[in-house]
């Protein structure tokens, strides 16, 4: 392994990792930042975006050998005691895992939805702006087999640190696309072969009973107010029933 000792927090080399809070507020011009064991593992080994390296705290290295040994063998992998780390970062780095990603350019929803299986499952976001709710909706998506994620102008990044923390790095492997015009979309959709459901509290249908073909559409709106009245009035509705408890 290529393993860097950094104790200077001024080091050049380790200069994407500076203020970590307050980059995560003004961009990083085509790269993220990945935190954690299990997301660093799928960042060197899903494929779906580049890593550029890592930096991990002293004492966690011995525990992440087997996952940094999937990285190339000139990968930089910076290391340094606690006390550097967290000047470096600008706050305490419990987990002492880091990695800079970099994006790649976005295709756009309809140029993934050409590359979708016969069956296939897509979940659709209208105004999902919250970030630990996005972090919620890939990691559902990736235990459910989704197989895209389609999000309007009006959602927040899926590669912010926060979102891929909580999506358990599941951002990094179920592939995602932006899309414009949400009519446009479900008239794509339609065309394309996908029943499409938006979901709702008051959806006419539980989602376990409605009639499907293999290739599906689910909408989700934002928490609280939800899907926007012009989707829901154009789509058929679908809520998720609470199953019946006896009190006998």
């Amino acid at each position: 392994m290529n393993l860097i000792t950094i104790d200077d927090p001024q080091d050049p080399r380790v200069a994407a990792y500076l203020d970590i809070r307050e980059r995560d507020l003004v961009g990083r011009h085509g790269r993220f930042v990945a935190e954690g064991k299990v997301v660093l593992d799928l960042l060197l080994t899903a494929g779906r975006f580049a890593a550029e390296s890592a930096f991990i705290l002293e004492n966690r290295l011995a525990g992440l050998e087997g996952v940094l040994r999937q990285a190339p063998a000139d990968f930089p992998i910076y290391v340094a005691k606690s006390e550097v780390m967290d000047r470096i970062a600008g706050f305490h780095m419990h987990r002492g895992i880091l990695a800079i990603g970099v994006r790649s350019a976005p295709r756009p929803a309809e140029v993934l939805l050409e590359t979708l299986p016969a069956s296939a499952l897509v979940v659709v976001l209208v105004g999902i702006s919250n970030h630990d709710n996005m972090g919620s909706i890939f990691r559902n998506a990736a235990a459910f087999g989704a197989d895209a994620v389609l999000l309007d102008p009006t959602c927040c990044d899926p590669l912010y640190r926060k979102a891929i923390r909580v999506s358990v790095g599941a951002a990094l492997k179920v592939p995602f696309a932006p899309f414009g015009d949400t009519m446009s979309l479900i008239a794509t959709l339609a065309r394309l072969g996908f029943s499409q459901f938006a979901l709702s509290p008051r959806g006419e249908t539980d989602i376990r009973a409605a009639e499907r073909s293999p290739r599906l559409a689910l909408y989700l709106g934002t928490e609280g107010e939800g899907l926007p009245e012009t989707v829901l009035n154009r789509l058929r509705t679908v809520r998720i029933a609470w199953p019946r408890v006896s009190t006998a």
